[in-house]
C-alpha cells in the first residue's frame, strides 16, 4: 500500500497543474512572495507589493536605454497579453530600473507606457532596489564609464493575485519565444 501511494503522489501532484511552457520555471516555494516599496512613476506616488493584490503580477529588471533585452522581452509580452484575451485584464506588469540615475520618473514612465497601460515603471532608492534586487536573487551592474555598461537578469517573476510566487519566464528576448504557452500559463494564473 505505501508503495502504491508513493508512485500515486507524483501523478497526483502533476495533475494539479498543467505542464508549463518551455519558457516557465515553476518557483512555488522557492521565491518568496511579493514584497517591495517603490515609486510608480505614472503617479508619483509610493507603491508596495499589496496595491496590486487582486491581479497577476509580472515583475521585470531592466533600463530604459537598454537595446535590445528589454524592448524586445516587454515587446514579446505585449503579444503574450494579446493571446491571452481578456485574461490579460488582470495582469500588471511591473518594470523596476535597474539605472535609476538616467530612468528618471518622465523617462520610465514615457518607456513604459510604449508597451502597454498595465505596464508600469518603478522606481527605488539604492536601498529599496538592491533589497528587491536581492530579494528575488537578480543579479544587474551599472558601470559609469564613457561607454555606460549595464547589465541585467532576463527573467520575469510571475506571481499570482494573492502576491504567491508561480513561475518565471525566461526566453522572451529570443527570436521564437512561445508566446501561446506562456499566454496559456499565465492565463491558468489569472483564472486563479
Amino acid at each position: 500500500m505505501l508503495r502504491r501511494s508513493l508512485l500515486l503522489s507524483p501523478l497526483a501532484l502533476a495533475a494539479c497543474h498543467h505542464q508549463l511552457s518551455v519558457q516557465d520555471v515553476n518557483v512555488r516555494g522557492l521565491v518568496p512572495d511579493l514584497a517591495f516599496t517603490m515609486t510608480d512613476t505614472k503617479t508619483g506616488k509610493t507603491v508596495t507589493a499589496a496595491d496590486f493584490r487582486g491581479d497577476v503580477t509580472l515583475l521585470y529588471f531592466g533600463y530604459t536605454n537598454c537595446p535590445d533585452v528589454c524592448p524586445t522581452t516587454l515587446y514579446n509580452l505585449q503579444r503574450v497579453q494579446k493571446a491571452m484575451g481578456a485574461a490579460a485584464e488582470k495582469v500588471k506588469i511591473l518594470f523596476v530600473t535597474v539605472d535609476p540615475d538616467r530612468d528618471t520618473p518622465g523617462v520610465l514612465n514615457q518607456y513604459a507606457a510604449l508597451f502597454g497601460d498595465n505596464v508600469i515603471g518603478l522606481r527605488g532608492s539604492a536601498d529599496q532596489l538592491y533589497d528587491l534586487a536581492r530579494r528575488y536573487r537578480v543579479v544587474f551592474s551599472v558601470v559609469k564609464t564613457p561607454v555606460y555598461t549595464v547589465t541585467h537578469s532576463a527573467a520575469i517573476y510571475v506571481f499570482n493575485a494573492k502576491g504567491a510566487p508561480e513561475f518565471i519566464i525566461a526566453g522572451l528576448d529570443t527570436a521564437k519565444p512561445d508566446i501561446e504557452g506562456v499566454a496559456r500559463d499565465l492565463r491558468e494564473v489569472a483564472q486563479g
